[in-house]
């Protein structure tokens, strides 16, 4: 094969190869545009397809104006629950303070009728009482007012007892300062010191506390007889 027939092939590769180098050329002037225009990138590591997160779509999209109107619902429920807790202290409130007046008058009513029981037992006493002293009046010469008196006398001493009442014993016991109060002292030798002699008003207990000492006499030794000097 001559010279001649190789050298035009030599023109069409060159060709190719300056046509290959202009679309390169056109491509990144393209893209040097598209930078200089502020175009945006996608993420490198998400794909044309995946949605974008809500943190980016809150970036893009939440402005000054929706940022105020999302705080001013916040304040808005906070006040709403604010107002409901108060609402509910204040009837809490007020029906504690309607418990405690419920209380105090119980308290007092229970106080002011506390010897209501105790007064039903003694109505029959003065009924009794009353009946003696229409009898006495009748006529007789007084025996039936004594024996009336002490029935009487037996029938109160029965609703003490019921209500927790007791008499104290004095009279021939020793003396107890505790349950006893010494009115006199009577100097006797047929006695030791210190015992009661005479009971001249009853004391009582109102379940085993002190209501009223029992008041007595208490004997004591009797003086020494001082002897003259012989002479």
């Amino acid at each position: 094969m001559s010279v001649d027939d190789k050298s035009p092939s030599s023109p069409r590769r060159n060709n190719g190869e300056s046509a290959q180098e202009a679309a390169d050329a056109v491509a990144r002037a393209e893209s040097v545009q598209a930078d200089s225009a502020g175009g945006a990138r996608p993420p490198a590591n998400r794909g044309s397809g995946d949605e974008p997160s809500p943190a980016e779509r809150e970036t893009v999209t939440e402005t000054p104006e929706s940022t105020i109107a999302r705080l001013e619902q916040e304040l808005a429920a906070k006040s709403a629950e604010v107002r409901q807790n108060h609402d509910r202290y204040l009837r809490e409130r007020a029906e504690l303070e309607n418990f405690k007046k419920r209380m105090q008058k119980e308290r007092a009513e229970a106080v002011r009728f506390a010897s209501e029981q105790l007064i039903r037992d003694l109505l029959p006493v003065i009924d009794n009482l009353e009946r003696a002293i229409e009898h006495a009046d009748s006529g007789g010469n007084g025996q039936p007012l004594v024996e009336g008196v002490r029935l009487v006398w037996k029938s109160a001493l029965d609703v003490l007892e019921r209500h927790g009442v007791s008499r104290v014993e004095a009279a021939g016991r020793p003396f107890d300062p505790t349950q006893h109060e010494a009115i006199v002292q009577v100097p006797d030798s047929d006695r030791e010191p210190n015992q009661v002699v005479q009971q001249f008003q009853a004391g009582y207990l109102l379940h085993q506390r002190l209501l009223r000492p029992a008041q007595v006499s208490v004997s004591t030794l009797p003086p020494v007889e001082k002897q003259g000097d012989d002479d």
